[in-house]
């Protein structure tokens, strides 16, 4: 089994007025030459969260923190002009609560961050302060 140490938030990186699924993104993971999907999991606009990959299985979603975390990504991440923003709904923002929630109840001992606090050069999550969002689901 591998051991969890990180959570991490990503955004598909697409404008409102553009769609991203689990499904779409497997394809455009294949089309760079992954496996398939990097992330576990896809949160969409309407607040569904879709599987990516096991849990038992290593994503390739953030470089040198693959073997060791999970991969939590939301539909969108930018604005219409195709700018960094936070996007998500209200749905999605309760749906990725629950998320984490259950996440951080199988692995207490995980912190929860965005992709852009391990890879300063990325813009996603699309907004700052995931640890400080999800602060009481940080480990003790």
């Amino acid at each position: 089994m591998r051991t969890i140490t990180l959570i991490i938030v990503h955004c598909s990186a697409v404008r409102p007025d553009q769609t991203s699924s689990a499904k779409k993104i497997d394809e455009w993971h294949k089309d760079r030459k992954f496996k398939c999907i990097g992330y576990h999991y896809v949160i969409r606009r309407d607040g569904t969260i879709e599987l990516g990959r096991p849990e038992w299985q290593v994503g390739a979603h953030c470089v040198n923190h693959n073997a060791h975390s999970i991969g939590v990504c939301y539909e969108g991440g930018l604005d219409i002009r195709g700018q960094p923003a936070d996007t998500r709904t209200a749905e999605q923002k309760a749906a990725m609560r629950t998320l984490l929630e259950q996440l951080h109840q199988r692995y207490p001992r995980a912190l929860i961050v965005g992709h852009r606090d391990l890879n300063p050069a990325k813009d996603c999550p699309g907004y700052e302060n995931v640890a400080h969002e999800y602060a009481d689901l940080q480990p003790g």
